[in-house]
């Protein structure tokens, strides 16, 4: 095995593969499944950890400063690396892949990664970004093969949005992102909006009128307490509940079928046919038992969970002597052996200081 670069944080730690290799709840097909029954379906994978935004979410700028030690070059894997384990991946059953970071759009050259990962058969390829870049870029990511996006949008007023950024970043760059996919051909666009309890609920109806009808699909977030850095409390949840009704009361909305099984948003349409919008509810809804998601660090740590404390290595299989069929071995052991289900125990007692950053790992 090669010599690791040392994680920069304690809580970037890993740890041994499972060794049980027992198979696992049965699920039709025999697919690979956990130990319960759910199915690998989804990978994540975050190519940066660093971000323009300092969004008091996820990188609270007192925490993310000037100071901030990243990862270097060198810890990062490259896009080679990327591919091959995506292609393993993909034969472990993966069929979805969504390139997160960070943001991703700050991964130089990430068109490249892109034209290889679209190489890969039956691969349903897709990026969230926060927008601010889109605008340059949405033309040559459809090009090199992407197949859909998502834009991080937490208000259509400047005020709120500047606050929740806290970057200085106006609505108008990330509107005008928006406006470029669709020009480059991405549909539907998914816009995410993570709601906060006095910070930007005033912005829920604002960001519903103003998008509805417009052919793009709003998902409203509840704020979760991913990584150690962004303060979570219980009482800063607005249940999704409470977004559906508050829109419901003034544009009519029936519920909509999941597009498939394990889908994240619950959807929603409204009744006069101009689009709809979902909501994530992993506080007050939890949807452990159908989670399909694996995610894959900036440096190669698979973790099984948003809400992980630690991860698998399998940087050093890919820069050691390990071939595909070990690196296929290591995945089935981690997600047979995979039990997680954080948000359906979660209680404000939950709540760890060793929890990896959602900007280590994507959402």
């Amino acid at each position: 095995m090669t010599d690791r670069i040392i994680p920069i944080t304690d809580a970037r730690r890993a740890k041994p593969l499972p060794q049980s290799t027992a198979p696992a709840a049965r699920v039709p097909d025999s697919a690979l499944s956990d130990a319960r029954g759910r199915r690998l379906h989804d990978l994540r994978i975050s190519v940066t950890d660093r971000c323009n935004f300092r969004c008091t979410y996820c990188m609270p700028k007192e925490v993310f400063d000037k100071d901030y030690a990243y990862l270097p070059h060198a810890a990062l894997l490259s896009f080679e690396e990327i591919t091959r384990i995506a292609r393993v991946f993909a034969d472990q059953g993966v069929q979805k892949i969504r390139l997160t970071g960070g943001e991703p759009l700050l991964r130089k050259n990430i068109e490249k990664l892109i034209e290889m990962l679209a190489a890969i058969p039956g691969i349903d390829l897709t990026l969230t970004t926060n927008g601010s870049l889109l605008a340059k870029k949405a033309r040559s990511l459809k090009s090199a093969g992407l197949n859909r996006v998502t834009v991080s949008l937490d208000a259509i007023d400047d005020a709120t949005f500047k606050a929740m950024n806290d970057a200085d970043y106006p609505v108008a760059d990330v509107l005008e992102g928006i406006a470029a996919a669709a020009e480059a051909g991405f549909s539907p666009i998914k816009v995410n909006m993570v709601v906060k309890r006095g910070a930007n609920e005033h912005a829920i109806l604002p960001m519903a009128r103003h998008f509805k009808g417009s052919g793009h699909i709003l998902r409203f977030i509840e704020f979760m307490d991913v990584g150690a850095s962004n303060g979570w409390r219980m009482d800063d949840v607005i249940p999704s509940a409470e977004v559906v009704a508050m829109i419901n009361a003034e544009a009519p909305l029936v519920v909509a079928d999941p597009n498939y099984s394990g889908e994240v948003a619950e959807r929603w349409r409204y009744a006069d046919g101009t689009g709809e919008i979902g909501v994530i509810s992993s506080v007050t809804q939890a949807f452990c038992s159908t989670c399909t998601r694996l995610r894959l660090s900036t440096e190669g740590m698979v973790y099984t969970c948003l809400f992980a404390t630690d991860g698998y290595d399998l940087r050093s299989m890919l820069r050691g002597d390990a071939d595909d069929a070990a690196l296929k071995d290591a995945i089935s052991r981690i997600w047979r052996a995979r039990s997680d289900r954080y948000s359906e125990i979660r209680t404000a007692d939950t709540v760890r200081d060793s929890k990896i950053e959602m900007s280590y790992i994507g959402g």
